[in-house]
C-alpha cells in the first residue's frame, strides 16, 4: 500500500510559480506522476518520473514550463510550476504507479492523493 499527501496548492497570479510537494508512504519503489482536473473536465495527465529520477516525461501542455523532481531519501515528489495560466488552473493530484518506469496513462496508478487545488488569477 501507498499512501499520499500533496502540498502547495493555492492562488497565484498569471505568470507566476506554485511548487507542489508529494509526500508519500509505504512501498514507494515505483514510478510517480502528476495528473489535474479542471472544473467539468477529465482528469488529465501532466507529469511522471521513473523511481530513480533519470527519466522524466511531460504533456504538451506543461513543457518547458513545469518540472518534476523527486527525493527518494526524504520520500517526497515535486512539481515545479512556472508562468503559470488561468488554463492551468485546476485540483492536481500525485499518483503512485504499479511500476517503476514512467506512465501517462491513469490506469497505470494505483494510488492517489486527495489533490490540492491550483488557482491561477489572470
Amino acid at each position: 500500500q501507498v499512501q499520499l499527501v500533496e502540498s502547495g496548492g493555492g492562488l497565484v497570479q498569471a505568470g507566476g510559480s506554485l511548487r507542489l510537494s508529494c509526500a508519500a508512504s509505504g512501498r514507494t519503489f515505483r514510478a510517480m506522476g502528476w495528473f489535474r482536473q479542471a472544473p467539468g473536465k477529465e482528469r488529465e495527465f501532466v507529469a511522471t518520473i521513473s523511481w530513480s529520477g533519470g527519466t522524466t516525461y511531460y504533456a504538451d501542455s506543461v513543457k518547458g514550463r513545469f518540472t518534476i523532481s523527486r527525493d527518494n531519501a526524504k520520500n517526497l515528489v515535486y512539481l515545479q510550476m512556472n508562468s503559470l495560466n488561468a488554463e492551468d488552473t485546476a485540483v492536481y493530484y500525485c499518483a503512485a504507479a504499479y511500476g517503476m518506469a514512467v506512465a501517462d496513462a491513469r490506469e497505470k496508478y494505483g494510488y492517489w492523493g486527495q489533490g490540492t487545488q491550483v488557482t491561477v488569477s489572470s
